[in-house]
């Protein structure tokens, strides 16, 4: 079964990937949106909490510097297994390496679920379970960019962060549902069904086809050709020209490196195709992507607007989860819509705009917490919803996008986790030092955050390509051109275009140009009449 884009079929198989794929964005989103409120639920700081107080929930309140370790020891689990998940994308494929990733992940909800008194164990599990999700952050990407078609790259790899903005919301709804629990069943629940979760994503996997590059590059030519049938809604042998195109230009650009040995890490920092420049950029965006702001409050949103004075805190999480995931369908067609590199632009700006009216709010209304008055807390959640609806629609679902399309095949797995790593070791630095640092100089804070976005629009303009309508062998190509500037890049097109409009529109007269499979050569010898005779229904 199949659809269009543009007059291209596209097999609703293509879709099912994306969306199955993206459930490890949703074990990201799941960790990161529950945390915030297990803080503040009374038998999880009964039992964890270090700070012996009273009139606190719980009669226990946080050391800010435990209440960071539990919320970062996640992030430094996933920078570490950005780093194991390349060679493991690379070695099992990127199928198989999402099954071991979520065993990972696994093992550290078991261990979080089974503490009891100690917050140590808490924060072991959490780092185990960060390890999971690290190494998924690499492959998901990877496997969604290699193997949905480029009329729909766009919008399918951006769903891995819708993904992750539904997990946030789901999070925050099961917090608020479980937090009258009169017992444990309050955190243990949320926590647990994080398993429930990942083993829908390493079961279905398995009933997926592989990435046709990651087969095409191993010799295992008939799967990668079947691989692309599937994702068309074509059957194997069926003579569809558009599956026939697609194979044949992953099968010329492996032909180019087959030459070429095995990319090591060093590979990723020499200046030959401008590989060091890519390897930089995608370091410097995923961090960057952290430094917007926007975790600071799906970290600590819980306890931001309890201390502000608002009735329901865990309410108001819940109205900033709503807004990021659907701001993020905004963003999925904006990206489509309107490529990548002034989205980018324009979202940092945004951002940056709402952050200072978040930051002034908070410094004139109070300048601490308590403070804050009804009207200027109504405020603060406006300014953050804002901020929240430009992040989702631009910088959330593509730097995750940018991941899966700028780097070169041979070392794509490894630059996309050298990247990763970078968000993750961002993402450890806010979640941890966030707390201390607020409760130092309160809303001042957001003044931090407003700069670096600045500094990210600045990137995006002078640095970023636009990749939009490219194939990852254009986009390759584009980079190696030594004539391309970034701000030129809406204008670069392959060999035989003059504009990226003609691209879109010769789509299909270049797929009618391929041919019948009967009249022309076979990308894969001797396979023609065996097809013909015993076709292999994919999809």
């Amino acid at each position: 079964m199949t659809f269009q884009i543009r007059g291209t079929p596209i097999g609703y198989l293509t879709v099912f990937i994306a969306i199955l794929a993206s459930m490890g964005g949703f074990l990201f989103g799941w960790d990161t949106g529950q945390v915030s409120g297990l803080l503040e639920m009374e038998d999880f700081r009964r039992r964890f909490a270090t700070v012996d107080d009273p009139a606190a929930l719980g009669g226990k309140d946080w050391n800010p510097w435990v209440e960071g370790v539990l919320v970062s020891l996640l992030s430094v689990g996933t920078a570490i297994g950005v780093l194991i998940g390349a060679p493991l994308a690379d070695g099992l494929g990127r199928r198989w390496a999402m099954v071991v990733e979520c065993i990972v992940f696994d093992v550290g909800v078991v261990i979080q679920v089974t503490s009891f008194q100690a917050w140590y164990q808490v924060a072991i599990g959490r780092l185990v379970t960060g390890l999971g999700v690290g190494a998924l952050s690499a492959a998901v990407p990877l496997y969604q960019s290699e193997t949905v078609p480029r009329q729909v790259r766009g919008a399918l790899v951006g769903t891995y962060q819708l993904f992750i903005t539904l997990g946030i919301l789901l999070a925050y709804c099961t917090n608020i549902g479980t937090r009258s629990y009169p017992n444990s069943g309050q955190w243990r629940v949320p926590i647990a069904l994080g398993i429930f979760f990942s083993t829908i994503l390493a079961v279905g996997i398995m009933f997926c086809p592989e990435s046709p590059r990651w087969l095409a590059r191993r010799g295992r030519n008939e799967e990668a050709y079947k691989a692309c049938a599937a994702v068309r809604g074509a059957k194997y042998g069926d003579g569809n020209p558009w599956v026939e195109a697609e194979y044949q230009d992953i099968i010329a650009a492996v032909k180019a490196d087959e030459n070429i040995k095995e990319a090591s890490w060093f590979d990723c920092f020499k200046p030959k195709n401008k590989t060091l420049y890519r390897t930089l950029l995608g370091m410097v965006l995923q961090a960057g992507q952290q430094f917007t702001g926007a975790n600071y409050f799906f970290y600590f949103g819980t306890s931001i607007f309890t201390s502000v004075g608002l009735s329901d805190s865990f309410v108001t999480q819940i109205i900033l989860g709503a807004v990021n995931f659907a701001c993020t369908f905004l963003g999925l067609y904006v990206l489509e819509r309107f490529g990548r590199r002034w989205p980018l632009i324009i979202g940092a700006g945004w951002q940056s705009f709402w952050l200072f009216v978040f930051a002034i709010a908070g410094v004139v209304g109070g300048p601490r917490p308590e403070q804050i008055s009804d009207e200027v807390g109504k405020l603060l959640i406006v300014s953050a919803c804002m901020f929240i609806l430009g992040y989702a629609s631009t910088w959330a679902p593509g730097i995750w996008i940018f991941v899966g399309e700028t780097f070169s095949y041979r070392t794509r797995a490894k630059q996309a986790s050298l990247a990763t790593l970078c968000n993750w070791i961002a993402n450890f630095l806010i979640s941890y030092f966030s707390s201390p640092i607020a409760n130092s100089i309160y809303f001042s804070y957001g003044f931090i955050f407003a700069g670096c976005n600045l500094v990210n629009m600045f990137i995006a303009y002078f640095f970023v390509y636009e990749t939009a309508d490219l194939t990852l062998e254009a986009v390759d190509a584009m980079y190696c051109d030594p004539n391309c500037k970034a701000w030129q890049s809406t204008k670069w097109v392959p060999a035989g275009y003059s504009s990226r409009d003609e691209v879109k529109g010769k789509e299909g007269s270049q797929a009618a140009e391929v041919g019948e499979w009967s009249n022309s050569p076979s990308a894969l010898p001797g396979e023609q009449e065996k097809n013909k005779a015993n076709p292999l229904q994919v999809a």
